[in-house]
């Protein structure tokens, strides 16, 4: 079987694809594909790996030998799924390749936060402890962890480790129903939850149902010092309306590992504002990129493929 990655770049040089490999009897791989290469790139290939480039009809319609689209990731918003399923072309996914490393990026991301980091040392690169009349500065009240409450939006494999990591640190964790979940979900809406929040920490996919899940209404139901985290996908939260409770001091911190576009070529104004003695940390989509958890993705990859050429 003859297999193209078209974006291997996006899994780093570091990794090995030999599992992959030993199931095909070809396998080509690029680095990079840009949109106008993607169809003759793929031309009598019977499988194409893919991580976010993006296969439309157009290319769907242009490839008849095609068989498998193995997406290097658990979203599949790149591939237009309605066309490949009209052309019988089958596609696989993989997920939970990542918990322990996102998870640990969200107890990051919340620990920093907590401390007032960004502040802090913010005013040690402008020398203010060294000005400082006694011992150490203390003009930004931290939050201690024991005994506060986290709300959890995604009571998955990812949202229940985070809620054990947060456990660990005597927090109180609870789970918010996720909109446009199943009827008899009888959690707590995030709404109702939210006014007691000390945290919360959205790990729920990006939907019609959970766009802009945390907006102007919700935010100003949180207390002023709670904190709020995102590596889910940018758009659950109103990021310009965060940042705005951020700035006017009705939200404590406000971590991101994600935005609504990336890269974002045209900037964000989260980004600009990490300019300003904020307590805002954004990382750059890069809680999921463990060597382990990236190594992972090959090896369910090709438990995909070996699964597909089983079923004939």
């Amino acid at each position: 079987m003859h297999a193209v990655i078209l974006d291997a770049a996006s899994l780093g040089q570091d990794i090995d694809l030999a599992p992959i490999e030993t199931q095909l009897d070809r396998l080509d791989v690029h680095d990079h594909t840009a949109p106008g290469e993607v169809a003759s790139r793929l031309v009598g290939a019977e499988v194409a790996i893919v991580n976010k480039v993006v296969l439309d009809d157009d290319a769907l319609g242009r490839l008849p030998a095609l068989r498998l689209i193995c997406v290097l990731a658990t979203g599949t918003n790149n591939i237009d799924v309605a066309s490949a399923e009209r052309r019988g072309i089958a596609m696989r996914n993989v997920a939970a390749y990542g918990t322990a490393s996102v998870a640990q990026h969200t107890l990051m991301l919340l620990l920093a936060l907590a401390a007032r980091l960004p502040r802090y040392q913010r005013d040690l690169a402008r020398g203010r402890w060294n000005a400082s009349p006694f011992f150490c500065l203390l003009d930004h009240p931290t939050l201690q962890l024991v005994n506060k409450h986290l709300v959890i939006v995604g009571q998955g494999e990812l949202g229940s480790r985070v809620g054990e990591l947060a456990g660990a640190f005597g927090m109180r964790v609870s789970f918010a129903a996720r909109p446009g979940g199943t009827a008899d979900d009888s959690r707590p809406s995030l709404a109702t939850l939210a006014p007691e929040a000390d945290a919360i920490s959205l790990h729920c996919p990006l939907t019609e149902a959970t766009h802009h899940l945390v907006d102007e209404t919700l935010l100003a139901s949180l207390k002023p010092e709670a904190l709020l985290l995102n590596c889910a996908r940018g758009g659950i939260i109103d990021e310009l309306a965060a940042l705005a409770a951020l700035r006017e001091g009705r939200l404590g911190g406000l971590g991101v590992d994600v935005l609504p576009q990336e890269p974002p070529r045209e900037g964000h104004p989260l980004l600009s504002a990490l300019d300003e003695p904020l307590n805002l940390i954004v990382t750059p989509h890069n809680a999921w990129i463990s060597p382990e958890a990236r190594q992972r993705i090959v090896a369910l990859t090709a438990d995909n493929l070996a699964a597909f050429l089983a079923s004939g």
